[in-house]
């Protein structure tokens, strides 16, 4: 009768156990870069620590780093879902078609896809408007520029890219009319080689401040070695090159939507939803301006920042033209999210063509 009890509790406590794991929620994070880059993919990682630290036990991450975007990047998701995710993070823009076409594959299973555009009824994509963080950048590196020569580091032509561009353009030209925009595609998120090139090169051409839309802190490096070139940090502070070359930072803080769509996975209440957030929500944050920037132009800069966060201030508020000359936007009319979201045009005054 003993044995049979204590098999009975040793059965029940086994059980308890086995329904403790499966209410486990398990949340998945596929990575264009490695979670050391410094930058973009080191941030995302930091959200996926803020879940674990969010949620304890009651969860468990896994994660893919470097991962191409391409059929490898669907061999990953189908993977991570064939083994018990139950939300899937894909963060970067390349992943788009992948994420859809696993999700239809696995309806139980949500999918959030970073800076993309195409749902379903699994699928909520997500963004930040990292162009209000260009608007900054630009301002401060109209005022810094002895040269008048801006160097621009950028990843691949998307209108993500092309928005950031565009963005730190106008506002570096409204303070410095003689600006001039010199930018170099590197075709790729994430090489430090390739990166520094593009920045000696750049730096070879006159420019005395880089912006970049590219993940290392490669270029950082290239402006510290050159002495006299300042430099923004991209997506991550990248403080360990602060105060100079690196005078202030974009860096994208994803915790709190991580937390909040893991929590709804788990309460049941996960839906579809086409997300773009910017500085007033939290999730673009400007790094702390570095006292190399001079006094006046710093608290001209912080004034914008509260003014895009309050929404007083939109970062493309007429009057715009296009690169070809024709109007854009009128006096005080700003741009609808429709044609930032699709944007596919440089503004005028910018030379170069937009790569196909």
């Amino acid at each position: 009768m003993k044995l049979t009890k204590l098999l009975a509790s040793a059965a029940l406590v086994a059980g308890l156990a086995t329904t403790a794991m499966a209410e486990k929620t398990k949340v998945g994070f596929v990575y264009v870069g490695p979670v050391g880059d410094g930058g973009w993919t080191y941030e995302h990682d930091q959200g996926r620590k803020a879940v674990v630290a969010e949620f304890g036990d009651d969860v468990e991450t896994v994660y893919v780093e470097n991962v191409p975007e391409g059929p490898d990047a669907e061999r990953v998701m189908t993977q991570m879902a064939l083994e018990g995710a139950d939300l899937i993070f894909t963060t970067s823009f390349g992943y788009m078609d992948q994420t859809i076409n696993v999700a239809k594959k696995f309806p139980k299973v949500k999918f959030e896809h970073a800076t993309g555009y195409k749902t379903a009824d699994n699928v909520s994509v997500y963004s930040a408007r990292f162009y209000e963080g260009r608007a900054v950048q630009g301002h401060i590196a109209g005022k810094m520029t002895e040269s008048n020569i801006i160097g621009y580091i950028a990843s691949f032509p998307i209108p993500e890219v092309i928005r950031g561009i565009n963005s730190a353009y106008i506002h570096a030209k409204k303070v410095n009319p003689d600006v001039e925009f010199k930018i170099i595609w590197a075709y790729t998120w994430f090489d430090p080689a390739k990166e520094a090139d593009a920045a000696k090169a750049l730096i070879e051409q006159g420019a005395d401040v880089i912006l970049q839309h590219t993940d290392s802190t490669a270029p950082q490096a290239a402006a510290q070695a050159a002495g006299n070139v300042v430099t923004f940090g991209q997506a991550s502070d990248m403080s360990e090159y602060a105060p100079f070359p690196r005078v202030s930072s974009i860096i994208d803080d994803w915790a709190p939507y991580y937390i909040a769509r893991t929590k709804a996975v788990m309460d049941g209440t996960w839906s579809t939803a086409n997300t773009w957030d910017g500085i007033g929500a939290g999730m673009v944050g400007i790094g702390e301006i570095s006292d190399r920037v001079p006094a006046d132009v710093k608290a001209e800069a912080m004034a914008m920042v509260e003014s895009l966060a309050s929404g007083d201030y939109h970062a493309f508020t007429g009057p715009l033209k296009k690169q070809d000359g024709s109007d854009w936007l009128a006096e005080g009319e700003t741009a609808d999210d429709g044609t930032l979201a699709g944007m596919n045009f440089y503004v005028e005054g910018i030379v170069g063509d937009v790569p196909n």
